[in-house]
């Protein structure tokens, strides 16, 4: 049984928090820029692990990044929630705690919110905004566009590849994948679905008594070869992209890779090496 919230949850909040303060230090002197933080996939502030007979709360992201005043804040804070329920619980967490903070939290699809910021960012409104994001999805919701239409911003992007979670499970061993999941496989890569078979299947001969057979057959490392793929991809439209920290089950299965992408040499330099010791941890 594959246990959700357990350390690799804490970890990727660490590492985002990490790098937060990191940014935010440098960014401390420097009042000319108004920075931001977008959460994409915002949840309800916690994390809960309900493992029997306890239950194990984890302070969210969200709440996490609002809290931080040393050496500076954000000017802003800017949530993605589609789940009402979870986007009241959030408001609870951070707008209602911290009233003083520039926070808005919208029940929207992030795809569109992204596409938003994107316009803003590129617009004279805009041109003195850093951004700091975070796209932690549930499953394949985010769209390729979404991030490609934000490579030409002052913007530093961690973003969750559900490798293990997501990809890798659409691919089915045969080949034979539904029309609807070879969509969201193509919004999610932006690849057409040519390309994406290409890549990850084969066509393999067997010699029978009765002559050739040929089969469609799966790639073996599908999830690595996937976040090869990604990472290529947010390398075509971004200067620098991070190694990525690898999120892992309780059973040791690879489950998502963490990616930063940014047009800031620095930025990378920085979260690699806070990925490199997060993923020294896992190994141990």
């Amino acid at each position: 049984m594959i246990e959700f919230g357990g350390d690799w949850t804490k970890n990727k909040i660490e590492i985002l928090v990490k790098y937060a303060k990191a940014y935010l230090k440098i960014m401390k002197d420097k009042t000319y820029w108004k920075l931001l933080y977008f959460d994409g996939f915002a949840g309800s502030g916690f994390i809960i692990k309900d493992k029997m007979p306890d239950i194990e709360i984890t302070i969210g992201a969200a709440r996490r990044i609002v809290e931080i005043e040393e050496p500076r804040g954000f000017d802003y804070y800017y949530f993605v929630e589609k789940n009402k329920a979870n986007a009241k619980l959030l408001a609870s967490s951070t707008k209602d705690v911290f009233p003083n903070k520039e926070i808005t939290i919208r029940e929207d699809d992030c795809n569109l919110k992204l596409a938003e910021l994107s316009k803003f960012l590129l617009s004279p409104k805009g041109r003195n905004f850093r951004v700091l994001a975070y796209i932690d999805p549930y499953g394949m919701q985010l769209e390729w566009k979404s991030i490609k239409n934000l490579s030409k911003t002052k913007i530093d992007i961690w973003i969750l590849v559900p490798t293990g979670m997501g990809v890798n499970r659409l691919l089915k061993k045969n080949g034979d994948i539904s029309e609807i999941w070879l969509k969201r496989l193509e919004l999610f890569l932006g690849m057409d679905s040519s390309t994406i078979k290409s890549l990850f299947y084969k066509t393999e001969t067997d010699y029978t008594l009765f002559g050739e057979e040929e089969h469609i057959k799966k790639e073996k490392d599908a999830i690595n070869m996937s976040a090869n793929i990604y990472k290529d991809r947010l390398k075509s439209v971004f200067s620098f992209v991070s190694q990525p920290y690898i999120l892992k089950s309780t059973l040791g299965n690879i489950m998502y890779h963490m990616f930063m992408a940014s047009n800031n040499g620095t930025a990378i330099k920085i979260a690699d090496q806070i990925i490199k010791k997060y993923n020294a941890i896992e190994e141990k």
